[in-house]
């Protein structure tokens, strides 16, 4: 009798289970769901996203005859011992050169989203035997990089290329050091054309919570650099506003 009874119960069970998937499956329901220990949903960005073309922007050799590198390293302020973060290295203009620049004292963290390229300028750091530089691999929209660890995050020539910038900038945010800067370098034009207007650049920052520490041209690096620094308490995703392209 306990058997029978059990195995009506099963029965009543399964038809439960079978009749909720099939009410997850007319479209009344979402099928996945977010995690509710995850923090979101963020705002969409309000504007197109460019697609990312290649890992080059230039030709190393006359990036150097512009001297880009020296110049936004020193407008940065970046000096022998401090931690920096490469984000979108690409094939590692600025990683192998940044090494040079923070010394033995100094780390270089250079990371892309494209496994194939991770891989390449993780084999050319093995090659050039940089002891201060690690590689690693980082998602569209999380950057996974360790909380209070930089005193400078480089984002140069890729800004306009992150679909979610909201979310991107939320998660960076406890990475950089209470006196730390993030660095954006980009073009004075819109999304789709590859670049990023400065008035939206500073407009998606502040509305996470960064204030906006310096601009300047950068004709070196085709385009200007923005500097910018965490203030205040991180807002919760619900309270961030999307910023609309003029």
């Amino acid at each position: 009798m306990a058997a029978t009874r059990r195995r009506g119960r099963g029965m009543v069970d399964g038809v439960l289970c079978a009749l909720l998937l099939l009410a997850a499956c007319d479209g009344s329901k979402p099928l996945i769901r977010r995690d509710p220990a995850e923090p979101g949903p963020f705002p969409a960005a309000d504007r197109p996203v460019a697609s990312i073309v290649s890992s080059r922007w230039s030709s190393e050799e006359a990036r150097d005859r512009l001297n880009e590198a020296t110049e936004v390293m020193d407008k940065a302020k970046i000096r022998r011992g401090m931690t920096v973060a490469d984000i979108g290295a690409g094939e590692g203009y600025y990683t192998i050169r940044l090494a040079q620049r923070v010394g033995k004292t100094g780390r270089v963290l250079a990371e892309d989203i494209v496994a194939s390229v991770r891989d390449a300028l993780a084999d050319r750091v093995a090659r050039e035997d940089l002891e201060n530089v690690s590689v690693r691999l980082g998602e569209p929209a999380d950057p996974k990089l360790p909380e209070h660890s930089f005193d400078r995050v480089l984002m140069v020539h890729m800004y306009h290329e992150i679909a979610q910038p909201y979310e991107f900038l939320w998660r960076l945010r406890p990475s950089v050091k209470p006196d730390g800067l993030v660095v954006v370098v980009d073009a004075d034009r819109r999304p789709q054309n590859h670049g990023t207007p400065p008035e939206l650049l500073r407009c998606e920052f502040e509305a996470v919570g960064y204030r906006q520490v310096s601009q300047a041209q950068m004709p070196s690096a085709g385009g200007y650099m923005a500097t910018f620094q965490p203030v205040g308490a991180r807002p919760e995703p619900a309270q961030i506003k999307a910023c609309r392209l003029r």
